[in-house]
């Protein structure tokens, strides 16, 4: 897990899988490489709402990153942007 974003309104946080599954019972058996899969988490600091973006989401969100990366936009439009995530943002945060 990695934080990428966090300001007053938002975070957001790039969420790496492990490559590999967790050896099981048998010690002589290698561990098995998995599709690794990645996501972000944008959370809504004023609502209190979170939304998980993977699969494709994921991947027009990292081209929205690399755009951000080559381009280096001010804090008013990096929110912008996250602003309209905000509208799939279902999840209450909840702190354990």
């Amino acid at each position: 897990m990695q934080m990428l974003y966090d300001s007053d309104s938002f975070v957001v946080v790039h969420i790496l899988p492990e490559a590999f599954e967790p050896p099981g019972g048998d010690a002589q058996q290698p561990q098995v490489p998995q599709l690794p899969r990645h996501g972000f988490e944008i959370v809504d600091k004023r609502s209190g709402k979170e939304v998980y973006l993977d699969g494709s989401w994921a991947e027009m969100f990292q081209q929205q990153i690399l755009a951000w990366q080559r381009d280096t936009p001010t804090q008013e439009e990096v929110e912008a942007a996250l602003d309209r995530y905000t509208g799939l943002a279902q999840n209450p945060v909840i702190v354990h």
